[in-house]
């Protein structure tokens, strides 16, 4: 059933809040303001121009493109007019019978705009053309013209740097929108689900993960922002993996894990963020990309696990249902780390996932059965 104008509004609305009070957003941006800096932050972003063209939005970057020719454009029209005013050239000016104009039919200033295109754009004399009478027009002519051709270049280099970033390679990584705590292999784990959407390799892709968090020690110190590793694999292991067809990708809450003293009752109240890292050589440019989300502890659920997606036809072709890809079921858990051996202990399931009967399940990589 499709959803009314009202959910609609609900969900942008619950997503908006969400973002505020991330440090990395689902999309993975980093929503960090800085504040009384020693010098305005203006002045690092004009330092670094380059880099700035290239990540500022595209109705922006338009603006400056057109910008900046109208300005140069406008800048050398001007000159064009002082070449004319100097030589009399002018129409309100006096001109003896021999006259020689520098530039023939320039005499105001809407025609020296017009020379001014006509010469950065290089298109052709027709009407207007300069004459070789004027050192002054010679100088100005030749200024003008490799401008214009330094500021074609530079436009030119960063519409092709900005439309292959490898930001727009990593949007075809996709994450699950939720993480689940289940059992895989008697070892209580927390999973995640990723995928490429595109049919070409990530190649030597490596996922990890950082928990930030408030600490306050036994001291009364607050740390703000610590950041703790969260080691992430597959069961081939953990670098360089062959990211063919989504993987999902478990960290183990052993000892070790800053998960192993949360509950299933105590996880939502928790105040941390889980920020997973996908880094990988796109195989098509040869870019390297960084695919970045996170998840706060209402966005992981204990209790159940992801449901298959990866079948295989009776002609022997592998098939990926990604309507299955954030779905799950719940399964039995234990309520803690610390009482994995104790699956009678108290547990917390859900009744919304949903069974796919129709696919034919294999044990490959990290599809293999709980």
């Amino acid at each position: 059933m499709p959803w009314s104008l009202g959910q609609r509004l609900k969900c942008c609305t619950t997503r908006q809040r969400s973002n505020k009070i991330r440090l990395i957003t689902k999309e993975g941006h980093c929503n960090i303001e800085y504040g009384k800096m020693k010098y305005s932050i203006f002045f690092a972003y004009l330092h670094d121009i380059w880099s700035t063209c290239l990540q500022i939005r595209w109705y922006t970057l338009t603006f400056f493109y057109v910008a900046s020719f109208i300005f140069s454009w406008f800048i050398f029209t001007l000159l064009w007019y002082w070449v004319g005013y100097a030589n009399g050239d002018l129409w309100w000016q006096s001109q003896p019978a021999n006259h020689s104009a520098c530039v023939l039919n320039l005499y105001d200033l809407t025609t020296a705009y017009l020379f001014s295109v006509e010469t950065q754009l290089t298109i052709g004399f027709g009407y207007r053309v300069i004459t070789p009478t004027c050192p002054s027009a010679i100088t100005v002519f030749i200024i003008q013209v490799l401008l214009g051709i330094v500021i074609a270049c530079f436009w030119c280099g960063v519409l092709i740097g900005k439309i292959s970033l490898p930001k727009k390679v990593a949007k075809a990584v996709t994450f699950s929108k939720m993480a689940v705590i289940c059992f895989k292999q008697d070892t209580l784990t927390l999973q995640i689900r990723v995928a490429n959407l595109r049919k070409s390799l990530l190649l030597g892709s490596q996922v990890y993960g950082k928990l930030i968090r408030t600490r306050v020690n036994p001291e009364g110190k607050t740390f703000i922002m610590e950041q703790v590793n969260i080691d992430f694999m597959v069961d081939a292991g953990k670098d360089n993996l062959f990211f063919v067809c989504p993987l999902t990708l478990y960290h183990v809450i052993d000892k070790t894990s800053p998960f192993f003293q949360m509950a299933v009752d105590t996880l939502p109240l928790q105040d941390f963020e889980l920020v997973v890292f996908l880094d990988g050589t796109a195989e098509s440019t040869s870019s390297s990309c960084q695919v970045r989300t996170s998840y706060l502890p209402q966005e992981i659920v204990w209790g159940y696990k992801f449901l298959p997606i990866v079948s295989r036809s009776k002609e022997g072709k592998y098939h990926i249902d990604f309507s299955n890809f954030d779905k799950v079921e719940p399964v039995q858990t234990a309520h803690c780390a610390y009482c994995c051996d104790n699956l009678n202990s108290h547990h917390h399931f859900f009744n919304n996932g949903t069974d796919n009967p129709a696919f034919e399940v294999i044990e490959i990589g990290s599809e293999v059965n709980q």
